[in-house]
């Protein structure tokens, strides 16, 4: 059989990332920014949202609204958003924000906060829908579409691109496009890499589904705010010492406004950020500055 998949990677001994300022550890939070552009018959769908909600399990409602999953969603946008926009300000705190262009649009108040911030906004898509069925052409037309409505509510195009529910050619649209500093839609590793397909080089910058909070609407996920906080307090004392010892890596936390930002959640959070301001040479930064640093320090 011929793998046309990288088993390998970086194998026994990936490189040394040299992270400024000499970091055991590169971490990097992302804000998924998804509210307002998920599944509803109210935006043309065929049937409504049913992914990553609190009611764990719900089958999609054909042909009508399920007002209760919207209201969900609208927790995230209209509260959640702001207590994880004061929680990441209050410490100075830089993140990349996965931004649905659509949704985006919806909020012109949360994107004027996240660029006061100065946080990244990278884009996720046109819509919070599942792509997997999508023929190129159609795909390809709503990868484009994001891109005008992200400079349209920005004022600037995107660095970085994160589709999340993918297709097989999702890639290939990213790359095509050329015009990305990188994409993280991979969770192969815990470095970022370069693929090549047709003459075109392109990083990725691997993201994160372990220490992620959809573990708390996921079958056998966190189910308290301690086990979250446990989970992220572990993976970053682990990831640390390899650094220290000589391999430094990055950890990815993904967050989502309707979820992290549920009060008893955003303690577990806040309990993590204070542990890890107690530990020297951690770089807390952007996606699009970890890509702009693996670009130059590691061209090839």
């Amino acid at each position: 059989m011929t793998h046309v998949r990288d088993m390998i990677g970086y194998g026994e001994a990936p490189p040394d990332p040299n992270w400024p300022g000499d970091a055991y550890l590169a971490l990097q939070i992302v804000l998924n920014y998804e509210e307002g552009g998920e599944n509803s018959p109210l935006y043309g769908d065929a049937a409504s949202e049913s992914y990553l909600s609190e009611l764990v399990g719900i089958q999609p409602y054909v042909g009508q609204r399920n007002l209760n999953v919207e209201s969900l969603y609208e927790y995230g946008s209209r509260a959640g958003f702001w207590r994880l926009w004061r929680l990441m300000t209050d410490r100075g705190l830089k993140l990349t924000v996965f931004g649905v262009a659509s949704a985006l649009a919806a909020n012109p108040a949360a994107v004027a906060a996240m660029q006061h911030a100065g946080w990244e906004v990278a884009s996720h898509g046109l819509r919070w829908i599942d792509y997997k069925d999508f023929a190129r052409a159609e795909e390809e037309a709503h990868f484009k579409a994001a891109l005008d409505l992200h400079r349209q509510v920005t004022g600037t195009l995107p660095l970085g691109w994160y589709t999340g529910r993918i297709s097989e050619q999702t890639l290939d649209i990213v790359m095509d496009h050329g015009g990305l500093l990188y994409s993280s839609d991979s969770y192969c590793d815990d470095l970022p890499y370069f693929v090549e397909r047709n003459d075109k080089r392109h990083l990725i910058v691997p993201y994160s589904l372990d220490a992620n909070d959809m573990r708390f609407v996921s079958p056998q996920g966190f189910n308290s705010g301690d086990q979250f906080l446990s989970y992220l307090q572990d993976s970053f004392d682990f990831l640390y010492e390899e650094g220290r010892r000589g391999a430094p890596k990055m950890m990815s936390v993904g967050l989502h406004c309707r979820i992290a930002g549920r009060p008893g959640r955003t303690a577990a959070l806040a309990r993590f950020l204070d542990r890890v301001a107690e530990k020297p040479r951690v770089w807390i930064t952007t996606r699009a500055d970890i890509a702009r640093h693996w670009h130059a320090a590691h061209p090839r």
